[in-house]
């Protein structure tokens, strides 16, 4: 049975909730991605998420905000949803599908990457 770990990407691309909303849309951009990790301020703090509908739908552009002036923290979903990496594929999809979820950080201790609904279907 495949797990979450098997088909996580590792190398997630991730942000501090300090930079700016600009910042994220260009490192979304340079790397092709819909959606970063927010890293906690510190190891007792959770972890967030930013993703492009964050930005374009709900948070910024649809309330014409300069994406310069906002900062991360200011519109990442936090605490967000987390995946085991020991859970199964099967149980991620039931996950995404119950919550509406596109990606989510794959953490154990630390963070060990992201799995989204690509990784799902590409390579389960």
């Amino acid at each position: 049975m495949l797990k979450a770990k098997d088909v996580t990407t590792t190398n997630a691309a991730t942000i501090e909730s300090t930079k700016t909303v600009a910042d994220a849309i260009t490192l979304m951009r340079n790397k092709g991605l819909r959606g970063l990790v927010v890293t906690p301020p510190s190891q007792d703090d959770s972890y967030g998420m930013i993703t492009e509908t964050d930005i374009i739908v709900y948070k910024v552009q649809s309330k014409q905000l300069e994406p310069a002036s906002v900062k991360v923290s200011d519109i990442m979903t936090k605490p967000c949803i987390v995946v085991n990496p020991d859970l199964s594929v099967s149980n991620v999809a039931q996950l995404f599908a119950n919550t509406h979820i596109r990606r989510a950080p794959v953490i154990q201790e630390k963070l060990l990457g992201i799995i989204s609904v690509t990784d799902l279907l590409h390579k389960a």
